[in-house]
């Protein structure tokens, strides 16, 4: 059997300031950790904000494929379509076909000033 010497009240005291001063050093770099889980640089708040962009940035994405979608569309019915051809040249260059008439109503100058 072996005895171990009692090695008295003052080492019993420094053992536990050790130990009381592992737990506050434990402590500290628990709230140092938690800290920079939540404000770091890649912490909690900037993943939610990236994740936010991220989403808007979906949306967006979204619009634009419907936009482009349209776009294509019309882009296909101006190449292919005679009546939305014949409707453009009519709207945008004032053509006419043989035997149309076309009427100009222009607007009396008088009367247009005498308006306040």
């Amino acid at each position: 059997m072996i005895i171990k010497r009692n090695r008295g009240r003052q080492w019993l005291d420094w053992q536990r300031r050790l130990v009381t001063a592992a737990q506050y050093i434990g402590l500290a770099a628990c709230a140092l950790l938690l800290a920079a889980l939540f404000f770091g640089e890649m912490g909690l708040l900037r993943y939610l904000a990236m994740r936010d962009h991220a989403q808007q940035l979906e949306l967006e994405i979204m619009d634009l494929e419907r936009t482009s979608r349209a776009l294509r569309a019309e882009i296909d019915r101006l190449e292919r379509d005679p009546v939305k051809i014949e409707q453009l040249a009519r709207e945008r260059l004032g053509l006419v076909r043989k035997g149309e008439t076309v009427y100009q109503l222009v607007p009396d100058l008088s009367q247009e000033r005498s308006r306040p």
